[in-house]
């Protein structure tokens, strides 16, 4: 029999590509979850997944895509661990009888979510531990994303797995005094994973898998925790940036500063549910960093335009920001907003502040080039942006850097 025709063969790797990151964001985590509780066994699950996936990759863009791409995965996974665990008789006849679909509960998957975010791992761990299990990812793609070595996110996954089974971590929901501790480094997880979304660090210049990823993982937790205003405050800051993802790039492929956006390309009835959110969220009277942040969002979202930025608001929105959550980033944002409240000087003052903190941090510098060029000092807003160039590696921000030096 003779093989698919070349054009047939890109047809199909392009297709299978595209279907596969979907379905493996839809399904990895209920299969990873089928497959622990059936086992017991974190890593051998977490294993047999990928090994799924990865044998999809291969095989799908020849192949096509199956009827029921869920249950090939599925059976791929169970082959492999029937295979590989033929000495543990009793495990082997329930993996055997296991059989595809598992109805899986959101809080089955949410289980994974808490295993993987436990607080005894380190947070570098606990993201690539999320990445990979629930979210599906290789470790080719994780180190994709934040630019980092192959082996150095294998060699953190595989200590994370045995940290898991060495100290015991189960593979639950925390108890109810267990939760708060745990839902810290679970927003945390979800919030870093929106960031590296919303603009790659990595060799393009957004990934919007990964912020529908963040959502997911957030609509989720709102949905075990519906009261908790600092997972509503999350999600509303995810939706509220993704309403304006149609506007933030041109035909080009080049970044559209929220000052020179087509408001018009927002979504806004997107807007307003995620405003109406973060006004449930305040209801409880317990801000926090993430609500806060939300709150500055919609001010810039609910603008008619920049010229009505609502920047009295957004400074005093940063100073309680930087009461519950102090860092040198969040002043250098609310330096952005100083600026049309109190004038580019008082600004650059408070940029020049954070040097010994930001001097490496390439927005640091784009920042201090636009206050510099708004005072009349064009040469010293060229050696900055120039210094901001050397610092990003993100393909977006290098265009529009370079096109400032250029215009110097």
């Amino acid at each position: 029999m003779t093989g698919p025709s070349h054009d047939r063969v890109d047809a199909l790797t392009t297709t299978s590509t595209r279907e596969l990151e979907r379905i493996v964001r839809e399904h990895a985590g209920r299969l990873a979850t089928a497959l622990v509780r059936i086992t017991g066994d974190f890593a051998a699950a977490e294993d047999l997944v990928q090994e799924a996936v990865l044998a999809a990759l291969q095989r799908w863009p020849t192949e096509g895509v199956p009827e029921r791409p869920d249950a090939w995965l599925f059976t791929v996974a169970r082959n492999r661990g029937l295979d590989a665990l033929r000495r543990e008789s009793n495990y082997r006849t329930k993996l055997a009888q296991l059989q595809w679909p598992v109805q899986t509960e959101s809080d089955e998957r949410l289980r994974l979510i808490f295993t993987c975010c436990h607080p005894a791992l380190p947070r570098a761990a606990q993201i690539a531990l999320t990445l990979r299990v629930v979210c599906g990812f290789t470790t080719a793609q994780i180190a994709r994303a934040f630019l980092i070595p192959e082996k150095t996110v294998a060699q953190r996954i595989t200590r994370a797995k045995r940290k898991i089974m060495d100290a015991g971590i189960p593979y639950r929901l925390p108890d109810p005094d267990e939760l708060n501790a745990r839902l810290r480094e679970v927003l945390g997880v979800i919030y870093l994973l929106l960031n590296e979304g919303y603009l790659s660090t990595a060799n393009q210049t957004e990934s919007r898998d990964l912020v529908d990823d963040a959502e997911w993982l957030a609509s989720q937790l709102h949905g075990l925790m519906p009261t908790e205003p600092e997972v509503a405050g999350l999600l509303a800051l995810i939706q509220l940036h993704r309403a304006r993802a149609d506007a933030r790039f041109d035909g080009d492929g080049d970044l559209v500063l929220l000052e020179d956006q087509n408001r018009a390309h927002w979504n806004h009835g997107a807007i307003a549910d995620a405003t109406a959110l973060l006004g449930r969220a305040a209801e409880h009277h317990r801000p926090g960093p993430y609500q806060l942040q939300a709150a500055i969002v919609a001010c810039h979202a609910e603008a008619a335009d920049w010229a009505h930025t609502d920047w009295e608001q957004i400074v005093l929105l940063y100073d309680m920001l930087l009461h519950l959550a102090p860092s040198p980033l969040t002043r250098l944002h609310r330096c952005v907003a100083l600026r049309y409240t109190a004038g580019p000087q008082a600004a650059l003052a408070e940029v020049d502040a954070l040097s010994d903190a930001l001097d490496h941090y390439h927005l640091y510098h784009a920042t201090r080039a636009e206050l510099l060029r708004a005072l009349g000092h064009p040469s010293e807003a060229r050696a900055a942006d120039q210094r901001a160039l050397a610092l990003t590696t993100n393909p977006a921000e290098q265009a529009i850097l370079q096109r400032r030096i250029n215009a110097s």
